[in-house]
């Protein structure tokens, strides 16, 4: 990233780590809960999804206070499920941002309860946004269910345990990565626009951009998965290989898996040149994510 992106990314994150620091301070819940959950949303992370959203907003000229709660809730929910990735009945990590995963910090049964707990935080944190029309409330909350929920990132992972063990297609293994991870993104991009009060072809170039972003996000992990550096990651790397995981590697090649990463990187492109927003930080900020740790 250039200096100036750099910088705007930096205090976004900055903000978003303020806010997600202050967000249960006026709420009474019980002090482990609470302790739980800030531990997961505050121990670390790139904030990739809430910057997003504020970006896409700068790109069309909306005051990012606006959309700022719901950059928030979408970090809940991002947050939610990684607690519940890295349980022992999911994929039993010990170890998520460097730090360990909520369940070895607390125990089992409150690692849930916290996942469970940023899940439905997120929705209040909607509906009590005060810069926001009902309409725009009630949009937010819809499309925040829809990606989040069976026909979005809970039903990837759905899909994605029934996967182990079997050897998939690669439009299957598209098919996991979308809702798993791009559905996230997708709202980002899309809420940005929408509150913005951009028009729907625009809305859903915007869509189509996250989509692109997801499965260029999804590469790169298992790309540096293979290649890449374990004290940058703050995660051990070789997992996908000693678990027999379908992977873009595994199915494409290491070299195979970069030359489909620079097409969905170029799909990317396309997508935001339509929408008028290629020379924008958001751009800028998105490209570099394809080749982050590389």
């Amino acid at each position: 990233m250039t200096d100036t992106i750099d910088e705007q990314v930096n205090q976004y994150k900055t903000m978003i780590d303020q806010r997600l620091g202050q967000v249960f301070d006026a709420e009474t819940i019980n002090p482990r809960l609470k302790q739980a959950m800030r531990y997961s949303l505050t121990v670390g992370g790139k904030r990739v999804r809430p910057i997003l959203m504020l970006l896409t907003a700068e790109a069309f000229g909306t005051d990012i206070e606006k959309v700022l709660p719901v950059a928030l809730a979408l970090e809940c929910v991002h947050t939610y499920s990684l607690i519940h990735d890295d349980l022992p009945a999911m994929d039993d990590d010990d170890y998520r941002r460097g730090e360990l995963t909520n369940h070895k910090k607390f125990d089992e049964a409150t690692a849930i309860l916290a996942g469970d707990a940023l899940l439905t935080y997120s929705f209040q944190l909607i509906s009590e946004a005060k810069g926001l029309t009902a309409d725009e409330k009630v949009h937010a909350l819809k499309r925040l269910s829809e990606v989040s929920g069976p026909s979005g990132m809970v039903g990837g992972q759905m899909y994605d345990l029934s996967y182990e063990d079997t050897n998939i297609t690669l439009n299957q293994l598209e098919q996991v990565h979308d809702l798993k991870t791009g559905q996230l993104l997708i709202y980002a991009l899309e809420m940005g626009a929408f509150l913005s009060h951009q028009p729907l072809e625009v809305v859903d170039a915007m869509k189509r951009a996250a989509a692109a972003i997801g499965l260029t996000f999804q590469i790169q992990d298992d790309i540096l998965d293979i290649i890449g550096d374990e004290q940058a990651l703050g995660k051990k790397v070789g997992s996908d290989v000693l678990n027999d995981k379908s992977t873009y590697p595994k199915l494409l090649g290491l070299e195979g898996a970069k030359k489909e990463k620079q097409k969905f990187v170029d799909e990317t492109k396309h997508q935001l040149e339509l929408t008028g927003v290629l020379n924008t930080n958001l751009a800028q900020f998105v490209i570099s994510l394809s080749d982050r740790f590389s």
